[in-house]
């Protein structure tokens, strides 16, 4: 005869105070796992009668005791009602037999479904690990998830139709954002939902067809012309600044080589020839191969003797004290050239005006390179394989940038 017994049982997460009720049900060698639907204080839990303490609250709604228990009870109730039709009719189960029969007899809100949160940490945790994701782009879903959870501390993904997106943007405008700030999250947005949809977490389709159709102005793009780079990259530090000299160095080799900060902060020194650099770029894991000149060759050389930790090639800092760092720079370099950029926040145009120290940052790097290779009349396909780019899409302003540069040298022979 088969033996049955069931049991609820916190499911912990580490540093957290509070856990999910788990319901398991064991037969024979199955077992079968719910989720009652409630996350409870660890405190306030008692394991011998399998219950939360009474005339006790749970969560940020207070949910108290007696409701808690109830939805256990029911739980606790349907469990035996299946095992008693099982063991009358003789039947010994399937773990997917049990479960679906289970389900069916709860009734209500699927007991094992996940909440619309929970799957955005289920997403986070499986194709962050599956891709590779940076320590930005984490942050930039954590930040997703903020923003939701303040729009709608209860959201589901039902509540994410046409309405709801338009509801979600309506949101992010009254929190003073951006335009592009907004899209780029909606964008995250519709790459978490086709994820959902994917795994059956939710079969709301509505985000597909969705468009903000917000106002967006042309990117301005930040970059250190060549004699800006060679002021830098020459320039003598006195006694009292020369803890940036090494944040200078970094970043010049940004300008001379196109790397993203990730990839330098991760270039190893097995990543290192005799006349190029071989890596996998962070970002989009692809495999390039990017030629050393003078200026790359030397910066290597200046720390080349230097052991880092893990094998690092170069002594980079955190993007957080280099971005502070290199404006710092910047400034005493004299680069301060105006600089005005637009940008929308819903349907206000704003400008602003600002000297270009204050807009250099390690994002500069990359395209201090491009911009500085393609004016030197280097062809745009060999640029692509030294940055990676891999249509000429993404490289289009640069190269408008370029022939700008090259139509007002031209011009020079007018004044003449």
């Amino acid at each position: 005869m088969i033996r049955w017994y069931h049991i609820f049982v916190l499911d912990k997460e580490k540093g957290k105070p509070d856990a999910k009720i788990r319901f398991r049900v064991k037969w024979g060698k199955d077992i079968v796992a719910f989720n009652v639907g409630y996350r409870v204080e660890i405190s306030k839990w008692n394991p011998d009668t399998q219950r939360v303490k009474n005339n006790t609250t749970h969560g940020t709604k207070k949910i108290p005791a007696s409701v808690i228990n109830r939805e256990i009870g029911r739980f606790e109730t349907a469990a035996d009602e299946l095992i008693t039709r099982y063991e009358r009719d003789r039947k010994v189960p399937t773990k997917d037999q049990f479960r679906k029969a289970f389900k069916e007899l709860i009734g209500g809100k699927d007991p094992d479904a996940m909440s619309f949160f929970d799957v955005i940490e289920k997403f986070k945790k499986e194709e962050g690990s599956l891709h590779g994701w940076s320590h930005a782009t984490i942050q930039k879903v954590d930040t997703m998830k903020k923003h939701l959870s303040a729009f709608n501390p209860d959201l589901t993904f039902s509540d994410l139709d046409e309405h709801g997106m338009s509801d979600f943007v309506s949101y992010l405008r009254s929190s003073d954002l951006r335009n592009t700030t907004i899209l780029k999250m909606v964008s995250m947005l519709k790459w978490f939902m086709r994820y959902a949809v994917r795994i059956g977490a939710t079969d709301n389709h509505a985000f597909e067809h969705f468009s903000s159709h917000l106002k967006t102005p042309e990117k301005v793009v930040i970059f250190l012309e060549w004699e800006e780079l060679m002021r830098m990259y020459r320039f003598e530090f006195p006694e009292s600044k020369k803890h940036l000299e090494t944040a200078r160095d970094m970043f010049c080799f940004q300008c001379f080589t196109s790397l993203r900060y990730s990839d330098l902060y991760n270039l190893k020194k097995s990543n290192l020839y005799d006349d190029c650099i071989k890596i996998t770029t962070i970002k989009t894991a692809d495999t390039i191969q990017i030629d050393l000149n003078d200026y790359s060759r030397a910066i290597l050389d200046k720390y080349r003797d230097i052991e880092y930790p893990l094998g690092r090639a170069l002594p980079v800092q955190s993007n957080q004290k280099m971005n502070d760092y290199i404006k710092q720079v910047a400034y005493l370099c004299g680069i301060d050239k105006p600089v005005s950029y637009t940008y929308y926040k819903g349907g206000d145009r704003i400008t602003e005006t600002k000297p270009k120290y204050e807009l250099i940052g390690t994002h500069a790097g990359r395209r201090t390179f491009i911009c500085n290779a393609l004016m030197l009349g280097i062809p745009p396909d060999i640029v692509m394989k030294w940055t990676g780019h891999s249509d000429y899409k993404a490289m289009k302003p640069y190269i408008d940038i370029a022939d700008q540069a090259r139509k007002d040298a031209m011009n020079l022979f007018n004044k003449r």
